[in-house]
């Protein structure tokens, strides 16, 4: 760890933080049981090779604010909805980074239940929290883009940054999902 900011924010603790963005994140069955099977007996979890929820919490701190701040998705998108949560719904950001860092915890195979707070058609409901910000594939894949420099970043190795960024990818549709359908309404 360096100093005041980097050592607040171990690779572990990027790459289980980024993991969540997006967050904000919908398979916990799913990927429980893609880190349980990936694991032999004497390997770690995801969660643990993270460094647990503590490290998760600082990346996903850190990831959080980078997309507030990011100039595709954050403040100064060209999305209205994105703009709009991510300048007059700041208040909610702490709780959001809560429920990100739970998710990446339960979907990397820790001890913590992510439960969604708009119930959808996937076991985590992403789909409905992100249904209003009407996410482009474009404006996802720029998430994970930021998902990924916070991972470098918190110097996450590449095997376990892979595993974040391909948990984060698998959400891709539920995230797109109002943007998919407000764009065949017309």
């Amino acid at each position: 760890m360096a100093q005041d900011l980097s050592t607040s924010i171990t690779r572990r603790s990027l790459v289980a933080g980024l993991a969540l963005s997006a967050a904000p994140v919908a398979l916990a069955g799913a990927n429980n049981a893609y880190a349980q099977a990936k694991e032999t007996p004497s390997e770690k979890s995801l969660y643990e090779r993270l460094g647990g929820v503590f490290a998760i919490a600082a990346v996903v701190d850190h990831f959080s604010d980078a997309v507030v701040k990011n100039p595709v998705v954050g403040q100064k998108s060209k999305n209205p909805q994105l703009r709009e949560w991510h300048t007059k719904n700041l208040k909610r950001l702490p709780g959001l980074k809560f429920m990100r860092t739970l998710w990446v915890c339960n979907v990397s195979g820790g001890p913590f239940q992510f439960t969604a707070t708009k119930p959808g058609k996937t076991p985590l409901g992403l789909e409905e929290a992100h249904r209003d910000l009407r996410i482009s594939p474009a404006e996802f894949d720029e998430v994970a883009a930021q998902l990924g420099r916070t991972l470098d970043f918190a110097k996450v190795p590449k095997r376990e940054k892979a595993e974040v960024l391909a948990a984060f990818a698998a959400h891709k549709d539920e995230v797109t999902a109002g943007y998919v359908a407000a764009s065949k309404r017309g």
